[in-house]
């Protein structure tokens, strides 16, 4: 349960390789609050140095625990179990996701069903169950990286977009299922972030970085938003893309 203070003691992060993710939960336990921290990972056997380092910045309680994206069967028992240890969990981060190539998609359907799958499908299935031990023990928060990517699907990669557009209107039906619950759903919106996914990528404008998006889902957290934008200003630049004409739309996205 958050402290008198509000801040945040224990944080679930599904995607724990994450660097945002991580970034986040560093800054959290810095704040002095937040001891507890469970990183779900394809291979918990590989997270000694991540679990080190988050435990030198101050956590006393890190573990992590075996979560694939793409075993939509394994996330309830998994969720559940933890739900079910009798130690409430403040925070749960759904940060797991590929970005993939769209031309290898598009050459490869099985790939990019793969992607979809991850992307979107798994992020139901973990989703609905960390909602539902959220509600069960009657607070907390879910936090759901989007991307601007899903506003409106870019020719240069509408595989990837197309799957951040149904995780975002997931998240936003959930947040509306949840109200009056004492749980809420915070969706982050972010544009390109330099990381290792994106590396040797070239920088959209107004990129940030996982520091800054961090900040940005710290800042969400305490005022309890709906969504937020990562930089702020993109939310105004996607409001006006949207409603550009479709032909005008497709040669900007081929170029994007």
């Amino acid at each position: 349960m958050r402290d008198a203070f509000g801040a945040v003691q224990s944080v679930l992060v599904l995607g724990g390789t994450s660097e945002i993710a991580r970034v986040t939960v560093a800054k959290m336990v810095r704040d002095g609050h937040t001891s507890r921290v469970i990183l779900g990972v394809r291979r918990p056997d590989e997270m000694a140095d991540a679990i080190a380092e988050i435990e030198r910045v101050g956590a006393t309680d890190v573990s992590a625990v075996a979560f694939d994206a793409l075993d939509p069967e394994a996330h309830v028992a998994m969720i559940d179990g933890l739900f079910g240890e009798g130690r409430d969990i403040d925070v749960v981060i759904l940060a797991f996701g590929v970005l993939g190539d769209q031309e290898t998609f598009e050459s490869d359907p099985v790939a990019a069903a793969q992607a979809a799958s991850t992307n979107y499908a798994g992020a139901v299935s973990a989703g609905l169950a960390a909602a539902r031990g959220l509600r069960a023990q009657g607070h907390g928060s879910l936090v759901v990286l989007s991307s601007v990517a899903g506003e409106r699907a870019r020719r240069s990669n509408f595989v990837y977009g197309s799957s951040k557009a149904g995780l975002d209107a997931f998240a936003q039906g959930l947040g509306d299922s949840l109200v009056g619950s004492g749980v809420d759903v915070l969706i982050v919106r972010p544009g390109f972030v330099h990381s290792k996914m994106t590396a040797g990528m070239d920088p959209a404008p107004m990129s940030t970085t996982p520091d800054v998006v961090a900040d940005a889902i710290i800042d969400g957290l305490a005022h309890r938003r709906r969504i937020v934008w990562v930089p702020g200003p993109l939310r105004f630049v996607f409001s006006g893309m949207r409603h550009l004409p479709t032909p005008l739309w497709r040669r900007v996205s081929a170029d994007a």
